[in-house]
């Protein structure tokens, strides 16, 4: 059992929940999940679909916050699910689950591991698994809209539930809001989000002002080469070789175009052409992905990339014509920064509803991950947001990995894996601890 389990619930309740001999937060959500969350869980495990394909996933939450009271909208943004509930004067607080799986085979071991494949947005039909916790998510967010509905008495304002499609793709946010979400429902004065981490411990959430993810963009270079038998090399433009000096040209960037003190990260993650031994091809592809943590160096590398890929050309004779074309913009999201007030203020309701020990002392991340949360918050509106971290891996696992044993699964792994129960539950209690601060009763 989850610690937060067993702790008082938030302030603004607490007292009166006591009272009424009504059940802690903490150990309600446990009887939810008990109840009912965790065989929405595994069906949301068992069931993945990949990003702008939920639909099956979108219809199983739009009836699971109908029936939590919520007035809901459907295909918002695509497959995206609003739901909204208003209950008298008050702010208008925003709380975003993402739902969409991964292409991804699993073997995580599990006796409820997802056998799910699915048509992808590019015709290709791939297996599909919940390999970065979105099934978390949906299910705790479907917790703390029972527990917010139930609680009517100790709020005012409105709730705007939003259920994203596509953040895999960082497509799912910018199509919502591209169809209207801050025009068509209430715009939120503060919007909340949380997600699983395998690297957290249990019981534990990490919350920290400033920048929490960073900067995304997808980048595909398109190399046109002159085809050519390959006894022949000098009748032909060889793409495969100008595609390796680019590769290579675009190491300097992180090296030698930015400050050592400015994180940045550019990957090639793919690279293709040719099809037989002895044919010069007259095309390459690759695939990068370009990270960072501040708008500046983010455009200092787009640049970059432009510029090194049309001069390798240039180098290697093509025409301006001929030149590799760079294409970006297509799943790209800015850098995700936490509101510093929000924050505080979250953190304090937090410590005083869950626990004084729920809180991370500082933030561990390691990593440059991407989140298209970005697209509803400030700076990128005038929406202060508030996006946090929840355990979901025992503590004594996570040790026995540093001790050298076997290594948790990361995110996007075959073998990811959370305990559910534990996430769920502290996830659910998080949103609502801090819904309810937000939206305190006048």
């Amino acid at each position: 059992m989850t610690s937060a389990a067993i702790l008082l619930a938030a302030p603004a309740m607490s007292a009166a929940a006591q009272e009424g001999g009504q059940t802690p937060l903490g150990q309600e959500l446990e009887s939810e999940w008990d109840g009912s969350l965790e065989e929405l869980f595994l069906t949301f495990h068992r069931n993945p679909e990949l990003s702008f394909r939920e639909t099956e996933t979108a219809k199983r939450m739009a009836a699971e916050l109908k029936d939590a009271g919520f007035t809901v909208t459907e295909n918002v943004g695509r497959t995206g699910v609003v739901g909204v509930m208003e209950n008298g004067p008050g702010p208008v607080v925003m709380v975003r689950a993402d739902m969409d799986g991964l292409p991804v085979k699993e073997q995580s071991g599990l006796d409820y591991a997802s056998t799910a494949t699915q048509e992808d947005i590019d015709g290709e039909v791939k297996p599909v698994m919940h390999a970065c916790g979105h099934d978390t998510h949906i299910t705790a967010m479907v917790g703390a809209a029972r527990a917010l509905a139930a609680r009517k008495a100790d709020w005012s304002g409105t709730l705007l539930f939003v259920v994203q499609p596509a953040e895999e793709r960082i497509g799912g946010a910018k199509a919502m809001m591209e169809d209207g979400l801050y025009e068509r429902f209430p715009k939120p004065d503060y919007a909340l989000a949380f997600h699983v981490s395998a690297d957290t411990p249990t019981g534990k959430i990490g919350l920290f002002p400033g920048i929490t993810a960073s900067s995304s963009d997808s980048v595909d270079i398109t190399i046109h080469g002159v085809g050519a038998h390959g006894a022949s090399p000098h009748m032909g433009k060889d793409p495969i070789v100008m595609g390796a000096e680019i590769v290579m040209a675009l190491q300097t960037l992180v090296s030698r175009e930015i400050s050592p003190l400015a994180p940045g990260v550019v990957t090639v993650g793919s690279f293709h052409s040719g099809f037989k031994h002895n044919i010069i091809s007259d095309e390459a592809k690759l695939q990068l992905t370009v990270r960072s943590n501040d708008n500046a160096v983010r455009e200092t590398l787009i640049d970059g990339i432009k510029r090194i890929a049309a001069n390798v050309g240039r180098m290697n004779g093509l025409p301006e014509d001929r030149l590799p074309e760079v294409r970006v913009g297509f799943e790209s999201t800015p850098v995700t920064v936490n509101d510093p007030e929000l924050t505080e203020r979250v953190r304090s309701a937090l410590t005083s509803g869950i626990g004084p020990d729920v809180l991370l002392a500082e933030d561990d991340n390691e990593g440059m991950g991407a989140e298209d949360f970005a697209y509803f918050a400030a700076p990128n509106t005038d929406v202060p947001g508030a996006y946090m971290w929840v355990g979901g891996t025992p503590q004594a696992v996570i040790d026995a990995a540093e001790a050298g044993g076997p290594p948790v699964p990361s995110h996007h792994s075959p073998q990811f894996k959370v305990n559910a129960e534990e996430a769920v539950t502290l996830g659910a209690e998080a949103m609502t601890v801090a819904a309810l601060d937000l939206l305190p009763k006048s």
